[in-house]
């Protein structure tokens, strides 16, 4: 099964890598715009995470000092330490695309568009699938990801439609 576990959190690596050049590119497309930058911390939610994002951020900090807020807002992240995020390199998805412009299907099986109300003020050019996110598509790899993480044995206790909450790993343990 460690096998199997590495093999997947070896494809989440991959998609991390992938997600991370794409939105490098959105960011250099968009540069004008961001205003994402250290210290902005606009969107550093304790967000609810997959159980496969949730256990490889957990096995990625065994080895390190975990920094944490001890005074952290509800709502926010434990991890946003002094206004940066002490676990960037290992943050979970959603953190790696917000600030851009994200497209996805809503409810309603409709194109939507989310920008952050901090970026694209006065933004003059329209958006469209060369300069937007595919979010779905992202989110669709990461699900699928996820589903086979939640079918090994160790981690069947999931389901795959199971979020954690972040901030549950501010936990020696990091154990949900």
């Amino acid at each position: 099964m460690m096998a199997e576990k590495e093999k997947i959190f070896d494809d989440y690596r991959a998609l991390i890598e992938k997600t991370d050049g794409f939105t490098d590119s959105l960011s250099q497309i968009h540069r004008r715009h961001m205003r994402c930058k250290a210290g902005c911390s606009h969107c550093c939610m304790g967000y609810r995470i997959f159980p496969l994002e949730f256990h490889f951020i957990s096995e990625a900090l065994k080895n390190h000092e975990i920094v944490i807020n001890p005074e952290t807002e509800e709502g926010k992240c434990c991890f946003l330490v002094e206004g940066l995020c002490s676990i960037y390199d290992v943050r979970p998805f959603i953190c790696r695309t917000h600030g851009l412009p994200l497209l996805y299907v809503n409810g309603d099986d409709e194109w939507e568009l989310s920008v952050c109300e901090l970026n694209f003020t006065g933004f003059d050019e329209d958006f469209h699938f060369d300069n937007t996110f595919p979010q779905d598509r992202f989110n669709s790899e990461l699900f699928m990801l996820n589903k086979a993480f939640v079918a090994l044995p160790k981690f069947a206790h999931y389901m795959e439609t199971d979020l954690l909450p972040i901030n549950l790993l501010k936990n020696a343990e990091g154990k949900p």
